[in-house]
């Protein structure tokens, strides 16, 4: 079994967690809050970091400027029409958001949405686990692997699952500490 193609495709799973967990609010301003936001440039949506610099002058503020000042408008569409609860200030120039510090009931929620994201990461460990644990027993019905090999092979890629469904429980912890941190 490609063992390396397996951990390469679990480490992949648990890098794609850990994106999304950055797109999660904690109390300070973040540029990767604004990661899975899109504006409709041109008739095409577009990241809008390819659009504009985005940066945090201060621990409250993110700051957008756009390489075209034609795009500010709709920039500032696209950000106060998302779900991030944002309202941008253009200034004619750059768009600045202010991030207000979070209540205790919505450290909750963007905790809860966390867990949500950690366990569609480990849903797709455990995706991978499966095809993996099929393709063993297949290779095992094809005479490839003897009994012996076959459950080796099946606990080996059990192993890699746990040791990387452990780690999205550790960076979910982390990032659960970080917004429930005042």
């Amino acid at each position: 079994m490609a063992n390396q193609e397996l951990e390469s495709n679990m480490r992949k799973s648990v890098d794609a967690t850990q994106r999304t967990f950055n797109t999660i609010r904690t109390g300070r301003a973040n540029p990767s809050l604004l990661d899975r936001l899109s504006v409709e440039y041109y008739g095409a949506e577009t990241p809008l970091k390819s659009l504009a610099t985005i940066s945090t002058p201060d621990s409250q503020t993110i700051s957008i400027q756009p390489f075209d000042l034609s795009s500010l408008s709709l920039i500032e569409k696209a950000i106060a029409t998302s779900d991030l609860g944002f309202t941008p200030n253009n200034d004619g120039k750059i768009i600045r958001i202010n991030v207000p510090p979070l209540t205790e009931e919505r450290r909750k929620d963007f905790c809860k949405l966390a867990s949500k994201y950690a366990e569609e990461g480990k849903v797709a460990l455990r995706n991978i686990r499966r095809d993996a644990i099929e393709k063993i027993k297949r290779m095992e019905k094809e005479g490839e692997f003897s009994k012996d090999q076959s459950r080796d092979e099946q606990e080996s890629v059990q192993k890699l699952t746990d040791k990387f469904s452990n780690e999205i429980e550790k960076h979910l912890a982390e990032k659960e500490a970080d917004i429930l941190k005042v």
